[in-house]
């Protein structure tokens, strides 16, 4: 099992025609994602390598499909829009890997998904891989192996990184989630969480967390409360100075608050154990994991 996909997951892709929706849309089928469809107004009726359909609406792919996840790789100033017509259209998983979405967007965005009961993952972010199911978004899927590891994640980069460690150490992967590490996002490390602790096929997982916001604090809660399956987590920017943001619109230490220490003081309260560096990530999963 994975959380958030499964067999059913019919895939449509907003901006499939573009530079990286199309690049990616080929990751993705080669993968063995079910892609049905994709989306790119004006050009319907096109057939993207020969292989997709293309349509001018979303509406449209999941009547004709029957598609029930968007993967939308739209720009900055229409990413939020396309948010909006795959859930009016009945997505009910929708991964935006769009960088620069204005948080004022999100802001609109976030009630309308609710209402429908829409899962957003996004936006900025590598999307999720789960290891034989479903590939939505641009993880390598050369790095991943299947297993019984969960990883969520702020940061894209160190999504890779710590992926690559647990497949190199043999740990296979149920599900890798990377979620943003933007201000305003759809699925935060406490929904993943509750999914990772409820999936039976997650024996332990990883949260990499970084500067800024509590959501890493208010996970500590959950996990202290709620989990019992082992857990390591890693904090990133311990270094960076208040009042700057490093790399994410969210990661930014502001009034004192957000920062790494808070994080880590909070997590090992919990009794987490936080690894200093990447590095050390799966040698702790190691240590408290007794298979």
């Amino acid at each position: 099992m994975a959380i958030f996909v499964d067999d059913s997951t019919k895939v449509v892709v907003q901006g499939i025609t573009g530079r990286d929706g199309g690049f990616h849309t080929r990751e993705m089928i080669a993968y063995g994602t079910d892609v049905v469809a994709g989306v790119t107004p004006g050009r319907g009726g096109q057939v993207f390598d020969d292989k997709v359909p293309v349509y001018d609406s979303v509406a449209e792919a999941v009547e004709k499909h029957g598609a029930n996840t968007s993967v939308i790789f739209v720009p900055p100033f229409g990413a939020a829009g396309a948010v909006f017509e795959a859930a009016d259209a009945g997505c009910k998983l929708v991964v935006c890997i769009t960088e620069g979405v204005p948080t004022v967007d999100m802001v609109k965005v976030m009630p309308f998904l609710k209402e429908r009961g829409v899962r957003l993952i996004g936006p900025n972010c590598p999307g999720l891989l789960a290891p034989g199911i479903a590939k939505l978004g641009i993880l390598p899927a050369s790095i991943v192996k299947d297993g019984p590891v969960g990883l969520v994640s702020r940061s894209g980069t160190l999504t890779y990184e710590v992926v690559y460690q647990l497949t190199a150490a043999g740990l296979g992967q149920s599900t890798c989630l990377g979620i943003g590490g933007d201000p305003v996002i759809g699925t935060n490390f406490l929904d993943a969480i509750e999914a990772f602790n409820a999936d039976p096929k997650t024996e332990a997982f990883v949260m990499i967390g970084e500067i800024g916001g509590d959501a890493e604090e208010r996970a500590a809660e959950y996990i202290k409360a709620h989990v019992k399956k082992p857990v390591v987590a890693f904090i990133a920017g311990q270094t960076a100075p208040p009042g700057k943001r490093m790399g994410h619109a969210g990661a930014i230490v502001s009034g004192g608050s957000g920062t790494a220490a808070e994080k880590i003081k909070a997590l090992e309260a919990a009794g987490i154990p936080v690894a200093e560096r990447p590095l050390d990530i799966v040698p702790k999963l190691q240590e408290i994991w007794k298979r």
